[in-house]
């Protein structure tokens, strides 16, 4: 099972008004196990970034200034995520941008981003388990206890590694490792029952003679003496 965690950063909050992705991040899970493989790249969008915008994510259009355009990477980005499963927090926000992007191509060979992958929307999802709390990423990091000490500005690569340890953490992923401490503890105990005995080895039985059983006869009997109906064991 492989699934990317995405997240994007735009240039304003609606591309029906013409803003674009400046940013786009993935980390790619297979198994529910990070592969330490990524996508990331900074797009130059064609237009001013909004200083609102600019304030969330601290992405300046000098910095952009001489960065590829999304028709130059489009092929780079499909292709990492061609045939996965989207994991995206308020998915239809980084859909919708992405599908911008998609249509403004020229003759636009790709369609839409959901005619490759299969999209999962974590904010609805947290909202369902969590109803009526606050779910934004921040808020799930606090609740779950993941470490997101080192976001101080959004950023597209960090917000999906960190989306990718709420996602998991969401879905089950304390279960499994307590599963896997009781798996491993359980072996742990096997090993070493396996290895005591291979140490001890078989026992020896030792028959006593004839003297230690006369002298045994003796015992008992001095043992109960007087007794009309005397317990052996």
């Amino acid at each position: 099972m492989r699934q990317i965690i995405l997240d994007t950063e735009t240039t304003g909050i609606d591309p029906k008004q013409g803003h674009r992705i400046i940013e786009i991040g993935c980390v790619e899970l297979v198994d529910r196990k990070h592969t330490h493989q990524y996508y990331h790249q900074y797009i130059q969008p064609e237009r001013e970034v909004e200083q609102e915008a600019m304030a969330v994510h601290g992405i300046s259009n000098e910095f952009l200034a001489d960065k590829p355009k999304f028709a130059d990477i489009v092929e780079a980005f499909m292709s990492f995520v061609q045939g996965a499963e989207l994991i995206i927090h308020n998915a239809p926000f980084d859909v919708g941008f992405i599908n911008h992007e998609l249509s403004l191509l020229k003759n636009n060979p790709w369609g839409q981003i959901e005619d490759h992958c299969k999209i999962t929307d974590t904010l609805k999802m947290a909202r369902k388990t969590y109803p009526g709390q606050r779910n934004s990423l921040d808020a799930l990091c606090k609740r779950l206890g993941v470490d997101n000490s080192g976001r101080t500005l959004h950023g597209a690569l960090l917000d999906s590694e960190i989306l990718a340890d709420v996602y998991l953490m969401m879905t089950g992923g304390q279960v499994s490792l307590t599963l896997a401490a009781e798996s491993s503890l359980g072996q742990h105990a096997a090993n070493s029952t396996q290895t005591n005995s291979l140490q001890r080895g078989a026992l020896k039985i030792v028959q006593p003679n004839a003297n230690e059983l006369a002298e045994h006869q003796r015992y008992l009997e001095t043992l109960f003496k007087g007794q009309d109906n005397p317990t052996y064991w």
